[in-house]
């Protein structure tokens, strides 16, 4: 375990703000956690944080903040048709995919090219072109942050919903998850019909295989959103809306090119980045704080942006969105004041 003060973020949050916590600890293992936490380490207030990207902070943080090193990713079951893999908190998600990508393992490719850890996969539930990390988590590893003892979460345990979960809810910042364990199908399960994956499959005359699909999606994803080196984001700073389709079709009556999602429940899931366009934000900015001109779901520091300025940006948006299609929509990174 190693601790720092009065830390520097920079390369703790993708939007690339220069703050700082008062307290910072890394640990390397769970049962480093363990004894930390049992030992009455943790006062308040305090953060658990991954790669940081879905994380927009305002300013310094003035307690403690936590992140996992645990890594490694070990095989916990096998049948012929599956494979359970068990992938500590700390290891890139990305890195995961490639695991499975490239072992023939079928379920992840459509989530590549995603940022975070494992760790933030089952908290965020991260999803994409049609896929989403609860269809994959068999069960979540965490440490109670009140007592330091071990709990492990069954997927339904978890409360899994739309870009939701039990460790977003009811239970934030009471446990630190610590290790992830995947279902990954040994036959061939794609999932195309989302987004442009299989027309650019297609247009590149490929047929559907493990690599080809992650390639195809990680080359969509750099086309579509900035690198947070070059321009700092959090990817997706928004949430899909979903609305009654009642709504949904009074809209389309007015906008009959609106792209929609049907859900189960007489629901539909409509795309937030056509809103913002539609709004006329895509490229504009307040300041130093912009709306991405290729992709209008995505908010970006121009170099010098405050996480206010990128906050007061969002709220003009939102308020846009409201206004014209009487659409809330919310953000999915979490604002840290």
């Amino acid at each position: 375990m190693t601790e720092y003060t009065d830390y520097s973020l920079l390369a703790h949050n993708t939007f690339g703000m220069d703050v700082k916590a008062a307290r910072f600890i890394e640990y390397k293992s769970e049962e480093e956690l363990c004894a930390f936490l049992s030992s009455g380490g943790l006062r308040l207030p305090f953060l658990h944080i991954g790669s940081g990207s879905n994380l927009l902070f305002l300013s310094d943080y003035p307690g403690l903040i936590l992140h996992s090193a645990v890594r490694g990713i070990e095989t916990v079951a096998e049948t012929g048709e599956w494979i359970e893999l068990r992938a500590g908190s700390g290891v890139v998600w990305d890195d995961f995919v490639a695991y499975t990508v490239e072992r023939g393992w079928y379920g992840a490719e459509n989530l590549s090219l995603i940022p975070g850890e494992v760790g933030a996969s089952a908290v965020q539930n991260i999803g994409a072109y049609g896929a989403e990390a609860k269809d994959l988590i068999v069960s979540v590893d965490t440490v109670e942050a009140g007592t330091g003892k071990k709990c492990r979460f069954s997927n339904a345990e978890c409360r899994y919903a739309y870009r939701e979960s039990i460790f977003k809810k009811e239970l934030k910042g009471q446990y630190f998850v610590t290790g992830v364990t995947y279902r990954l199908s040994k036959r061939p399960v794609f999932r195309l019909d989302y987004g442009n994956v299989r027309a650019e499959l297609e247009k590149e005359g490929a047929v559907p295989t493990l690599a080809n699909v992650r390639r195809v999606i990680i080359s969509i994803r750099k086309n579509k959103l900035p690198d947070p080196e070059v321009m700092g984001n959090a990817g997706s700073f928004f949430m899909n809306p979903v609305i009654p389709r009642s709504q949904f079709e009074r809209l389309r009556g007015e906008y009959p090119d609106m792209p929609s999602y049907p859900l189960e429940g007489e629901r539909v899931k409509v795309p937030a980045g056509w809103l913002i366009d539609r709004c006329g934000w895509k490229g504009k900015s307040l300041g130093p704080a912009a709306v991405h001109d290729r992709q209008a779901l995505v908010l970006v520091n121009r170099g010098g942006a405050t996480g206010r300025d990128v906050l007061r940006l969002a709220g003009e948006v939102v308020r846009s969105v409201q206004e014209k299609f009487g659409i809330a929509i919310s953000p999915e990174v979490n604002v840290i004041e």
